[in-house]
């Protein structure tokens, strides 16, 4: 590393913010980019790793397993809240993008279905939970790193890293599923091609896991005692349970409306809507772009006029559109494309600062485990169950019902917001 000895203080400063932007974004986009592959890629890996005689059932396992892998997450939310609460932010971020990436791996040389039967779903089963458990933790670890990290004046903008790296990770493998299916024939798709992602994966996380090794922690969680890392979690948790319950109503329905319109959405208008898969990702790369581009606008205006006008404006605007939107979209890559934009520029105003949001809720103290029971909670419970739901639900003509809920639980968000303080500019040293 080089050292800052001798460097002015402003210098080192400077030094510091880069290094933590740098490390804390790297590695949550890795994160996403493991998580989110699986969707991009699932139609291939219902095909490699499932059995080929019902190819729908095949596919709606596959959106099984994507959900099972969310069952882990309020556990790694846990763990590695532990780890970061007790032994430091820093520690769990570099645990957390280690697994993640051990996860990706696994997947991307599991055996396919036709040489160990039943084996190559097992370890797919398997490959996702840990995944679950690490993006449990690297979620609420990373945005109490970022938040504690940033000048308070700017921690709404600050905030945004979360889902701008997230959404790069993202972006970068749909972008390499564009890229793939365009160069390779289906054949060589099915056969290998769906591995390369995953294997990517967990390479860059290697890269990530060094990057955070060497960051520095947080002083907010160096200020803390060692009776006050030493309290039992339990208990801490129960004294804090309105916020729990405030950070699963600000996620539910911010859960719900991402998956839908920027996850899975390419792969719900190829599979369901029989659009070209090609053509699909790439309405997915600008819808991605638009959504990235969004996000340090909406972060900027909480910084100026607080967090909850933006948190309402931003649920309320999905609300409203979310039947249009999805009346618009039939079978072009361009309705894909502009409505996938619309709903994540309304989209990004949540997601933007809710970061920042989390963290000005819970003391210092069980900020990290604070944040991420109830988050992974939320995002298992509602989150992880969105693509399957919305698939089931088509196939038996009731589409309908599906945005019904979703717009229901954007309402809900919109509630909760008005249970919150106004947290902007909120010192987070205790």
């Amino acid at each position: 590393m080089t050292s800052t000895v001798g460097m002015p203080a402003e210098v080192q400063v400077h030094k510091s913010h880069v290094r933590t932007l740098i490390g804390t974004g790297i590695g949550n986009a890795v994160e996403w980019y493991d998580w989110a592959i699986y969707a991009t890629f699932s139609p291939f890996i219902a095909s490699a790793l499932f059995s080929k005689a019902d190819p729908t059932s095949a596919f709606l396992a596959t959106l099984a397993i994507f959900a099972v892998g969310f069952v882990a997450r309020p556990f790694g939310g846990f763990v590695f809240g532990w780890i970061g609460d007790r032994i430091g932010r820093k520690t769990s971020m570099t645990f957390a993008v280690g697994l993640a990436a051990l996860g990706s791996l696994l997947i991307g040389v599991a055996p396919t279905f036709e040489a160990v039967g039943a084996f190559a779903s097992v370890m797919l089963l398997v490959a996702r939970l840990i995944q679950g458990l690490a993006h449990g933790g690297e979620l609420p670890s990373s945005q109490t790193y970022l938040s504690e990290m940033a000048p308070k004046e700017k921690r709404g903008f600050w905030a945004t890293l979360i889902y701008t790296s997230g959404t790069a990770g993202i972006l970068a493998g749909t972008l390499l599923g564009a890229i793939l299916s365009n160069v390779l024939g289906t054949a060589d798709m099915n056969a290998w091609g769906w591995r390369i992602p995953f294997l990517i994966g967990g390479a860059l996380g290697v890269y990530a896991l060094v990057m955070r090794a060497r960051m520095k922690e947080t002083e907010a969680f160096e200020a803390e005692s060692p009776k006050e890392k030493h309290e039992p979690m339990w208990p801490q948790i129960w004294r804090h349970r309105k916020q729990a319950l405030q950070v699963i109503g600000l996620t539910v329905g911010l859960t719900v409306s991402y998956y839908i319109w920027g996850v899975v959405a390419p792969s719900y208008a190829a599979t369901t809507l029989k659009m070209d898969r090609g053509e699909a990702l790439w309405a997915g790369v600008i819808a991605n772009i638009v959504f990235i581009a969004a996000l340090p606008f909406w972060g900027k205006l909480s910084d100026r006029i607080g967090r909850k006008p933006v948190l309402i404006m931003g649920s309320a605007g999905a609300a409203l559109l979310h039947f249009p939107m999805t009346w618009l979209l039939k079978d072009s890559p361009w309705q894909l494309a502009v409505t996938m934009s619309v709903m994540l520029f309304f989209i990004a105003a949540s997601a933007a600062i809710v970061p920042a949001v989390y963290a000005e809720l819970f003391p210092t103290k069980i900020r990290t485990v604070g944040v991420g029971v109830p988050y992974s909670i939320c995002v298992a419970a509602f989150g992880g169950t969105a693509p399957y739901l919305q698939t089931w639900l088509g196939t038996i003509g009731q589409a309908n019902l599906f945005n019904v809920y979703a717009v229901l639980l954007l309402l809900i968000g919109i509630a909760f917001v008005f249970t919150i303080p106004e947290t902007k500019g909120k010192d987070l040293t205790h």
